[in-house]
């Protein structure tokens, strides 16, 4: 470099340090780089749908699937096959034509069905127009009465029937088709014009109000539950989708329940779904562990996200061993939490969970001991990779591990996040939604749709019997 030589011996050795310095600085800030492109679903909370942005590394291929797991249906997973019905119409098959002697068939013997086949269809859809004519008539001492409209049938001239209107909000709402679309879904599917907008839009708000109570009711029954999982995820709303809130989600097995909100303590008390006995499943967030929630009964960390968590510190030390094993540890826990489900064994049997606890155990002191804390404060102070993992872990074992001793508690959240992503998938088909209050009547119907999913009961049924005033309410959960 031009002029070195002309610089003294002390200006060399600081020119030396300052590129030293440099270049720390920017051996750091590539570390960070490369991290920060290293999420990806399988070593972090990202979702599935972030793995193909530009630069991001690829998760490593799954492991191939066990030799004794045949593909297709599981023993003890749901069929779908068709089955056998009485059917609403019979078609029957003669044989036509002449016989070889030339005798005519039609009159040949019948000597009953060789075999049957069944067709399972719809009917071709067509609107059927329903006309209610309301009479008056007078009695034979004078006395004029008049007749009376069903319930279900509004008192304007023209209006939609029930069906309609739930598949109205059916589409909207549980298969997240936009406004315009649903209209001209059900102008094909009827011969007609199909309903308004403004007229779709407005049967938000009434369902939303006919199941406000039931909604409430579901609030009670999660609050009532021995387990339920907790998730939060990002949504657009308001003027073009300038402000980001937050769905808070509550589940159980047989409920579930939406908020509109923030991340913040006050959202999650307004939600009015966190229990107050509850055990909460979730992902570590700091605001569930908050003192605010004095009777909570306790936690489970949900062990999916440990488990990408560990993965993680596995890429980032790789000649490490303790990341490995405290994955084959946990996930040797999950499987022998499904075996203890399957068999309604009470908790895992302690000869079984006993060594891989202690396995894990094992790998959390190791790690402990080789990534050694960053000293500062706490909430300044940027830790090494792993770090906070290990003595969350250390520090609070009998939340990562409470599902080995009580079964009843799910050791994954999957249920929480299953519910949320139709969330997303809302906003990606229809785009932003530009009014609070129509996004948390959306929210209301579907903890009510969801809920009566849940619990066996079909989701047309459901919507038909809240649009008629008369809404499906929820089972009385069974006593813990």
């Amino acid at each position: 470099m031009a002029g070195l030589e002309e610089l003294s011996r002390e200006e060399l050795i600081a020119l030396v340090e300052r590129l030293l310095e440099s270049n720390a600085k920017l051996t750091e800030r590539v570390k960070q780089l490369e991290r920060q492109v290293s999420r990806n679903s399988a070593n972090s909370s990202m979702p599935p749908s972030t793995d193909d942005l530009p630069g991001r590394a690829t998760p490593a291929a799954k492991p191939a699937k066990r030799a004794d797991r045949k593909r297709g249906k599981q023993k003890g997973a749901p069929g779908s096959a068709m089955s056998w019905a009485v059917p609403d119409t019979t078609v029957p098959h003669r044989p036509s034509g002449n016989c070889g002697c030339g005798a005519d068939l039609a009159f040949a013997e019948d000597l009953g069905v060789e075999r049957s086949h069944q067709v399972h269809d719809l009917p071709e859809v067509r609107l059927t127009v329903w006309q209610h004519d309301v009479h008056r008539v007078r009695c034979a001492c004078g006395t004029e009465h008049l007749g009376s409209l069903p319930d279900e049938v509004p008192d304007s001239p023209l209006s939609y029937g029930p069906n309609l209107r739930s598949l109205v909000v059916y589409l909207l709402v549980y298969q997240h088709v936009p406004v315009q679309r649903c209209v001209q879904l059900i102008a094909d599917l009827t011969g007609g014009k199909g309903p308004s907008g403004g007229f779709v839009h407005g049967m938000l708000t009434r369902c939303a109000r006919a199941v406000n109570e039931v909604v409430a009711v579901i609030r009670s029954l999660i609050t009532m539950a021995h387990v339920a999982g907790f998730d939060e995820t990002t949504l657009r709303v308001g003027p073009a989708g300038s402000r980001r809130r937050y769905v808070l989600s509550a589940s159980t097995e047989t409920a579930t329940v939406y908020h509109l909100g923030g991340r913040d303590l006050d959202s999650f008390a307004d939600a009015g779904i966190l229990p107050g006995f509850a055990i909460a499943v979730h992902d570590r967030y700091s605001n569930y562990f908050h003192s605010r929630w004095e009777n909570l009964a306790g936690h489970q960390a949900c062990v999916a996200h440990l488990l990408r968590d560990f993965a993680d510190a596995a890429e980032t030390y790789p000649d490490e061993h303790w990341p490995k094993q405290a994955q084959r540890a946990l996930r040797g826990l999950i499987k022998a939490w499904h075996q203890a489900r399957e068999k309604r064994l009470a908790e895992i049997d302690p000869r079984v969970s006993g060594p891989l606890i202690t396995e894990f155990d094992n790998a959390v002191k190791v790690g402990i001991s080789r990534v050694p804390r960053v000293p500062g404060p706490p909430s300044s102070t940027a830790q090494r990779p792993g770090r906070e993992l290990l003595e969350f872990c250390r520090d609070r074992q009998g939340d990562v591990l409470r599902f080995s001793g009580d079964t009843r508690v799910w050791p994954t959240n999957n249920i929480s996040e299953r519910n949320l992503r139709p969330t997303k998938t809302q906003q990606k088909i229809s785009g932003r939604l530009t009014s609070e209050d129509i996004t948390q009547d959306r929210l209301n119907i579907r903890s009510y749709i969801d809920t009566a999913r849940k619990q066996g009961v079909n989701v047309m049924t459901a919507l038909r019997q809240a649009i008629t005033g008369n809404p499906w309410q929820p089972a009385l959960p069974p006593p813990i």
